[in-house]
């Protein structure tokens, strides 16, 4: 019989390839839907680009949970754990990805998106464990506890946040899902040291979809993953953030932060750039992070250059666990190093 190990191995080559079959079927069903992205000023494509690519994850992800994982032969108590909240996260996941195609297909209003957010982040508190019910002060705090009431609020306020942060970094080929499967990959390592098998599978099953897509979806694009794979994605970090490592509940709740601090880098300086040049803060320029990469190192390099830089916020994170003091000196070196270079790609 084989180990436990070894099937979940192959159930993410499963899943990987599941996904790598399923894009293309995709990228054809994305053109008869009318889930296409039309050139303009503020895209880089240059001609229409089919953006239902989010679906393939989703489809190989739900379809990874719900027969894949059933069929282990381990009966260990993780894997309970794991298939115990399957059906409510497969079910919210497909509610924000269906208001993701919607959107990509006929633009959606912002509140109508967010009703679909909030629908499912409401699915995930009351049929799961996925709260925000107390929270650890670092450097030796107290743990504070939250009434239900407010464990609700601040629970859809956070997976609301993450779900847009995310859906707000899909601009360059391969970006979103490539730092999505970074801070995947980086989450199920930690759950690996803590020996909570749960995350891990939920994880590490998410970045093998995702990986499958990425093939595709790579500088030069064939595809998009569009509203429906961006806000998916964003969903599941905030949602998977929220079980928490008994060692440290701030490392699981920073590490979606840590993933979107490129753009927060970037939108800080924007507004400070615009400022003392006596410009509006919302008036758009090219001196974001990836147009100063692309004229330096082009598309493909400035996506792996970001990806790369949130692999190392991500490793910060494994400090963090070890030595609270010297992980907090980790974010702040990169931090000062990447604004250091940012500067001086302005000159």
């Amino acid at each position: 019989m084989m180990s436990f190990s070894l099937q979940f191995i192959l159930i993410l080559i499963g899943t990987f390839l599941i996904a790598l079959v399923l894009t293309p079927l995709v990228r054809l069903l994305s053109f008869k839907i009318g889930a296409v992205d039309y050139p303009n000023a503020r895209r880089i494509n240059t001609k229409p680009m089919p953006s239902a690519g989010g679906l393939s994850i989703v489809i190989a992800f739900s379809i990874a949970t719900l027969v894949f994982i059933p069929m282990l032969t381990s009966n260990a108590a993780p894997i309970k754990s794991y298939l115990s909240y399957t059906l409510p996260v497969v079910g919210a996941g497909w509610i924000i990805a269906l208001t993701g195609l919607i959107d990509d297909v006929k633009e959606l209003s912002a509140k109508k998106k967010m009703i679909g957010i909030l629908l499912a982040a409401s699915i995930v508190w009351f049929l799961t464990d996925f709260r925000l019910n107390d929270f650890k002060i670092p450097f030796g705090g107290p743990l504070l506890h939250f009434d239900p009431w407010l464990s609700y609020l601040l629970t859809v306020i956070w997976i609301i946040s993450i779900t847009n942060a995310v859906n707000l970094i899909d601009g360059l080929d391969g970006l979103c899902g490539g730092m999505s499967v970074v801070i995947f990959v980086v989450i199920g390592c930690i759950a690996i040291v803590e020996r909570r098998m749960d995350i891990t599978i939920i994880t590490f099953l998410l970045a093998a979809s995702t990986f499958g897509f990425l093939v595709y979806n790579a500088h030069p694009a064939s595809i998009f993953m569009g509203d429906c794979g961006s806000l998916f994605l964003g969903f599941m970090i905030s949602a998977i953030s929220l079980l928490g490592f008994k060692s440290s509940t701030i490392v699981t709740l920073a590490l979606p932060m840590l993933l979107l601090m490129l753009p927060i880098i970037d939108t800080l300086s924007a507004i400070l750039r615009r400022t003392l040049k006596g410009r509006k803060f919302l008036e758009a320029d090219k001196s974001h992070i990836h147009h100063l990469l692309m004229k330096q190192f082009g598309h493909r390099n400035t996506v792996i250059i970001m990806c790369g830089i949130t692999t190392l916020f991500g490793f910060s994170a494994f400090v963090y666990m070890l030595n609270e003091m010297f992980g907090l000196l980790a974010i702040m070196i990169i931090l000062l190093a990447v604004e250091i270079f940012i500067e001086k790609s302005q000159r």
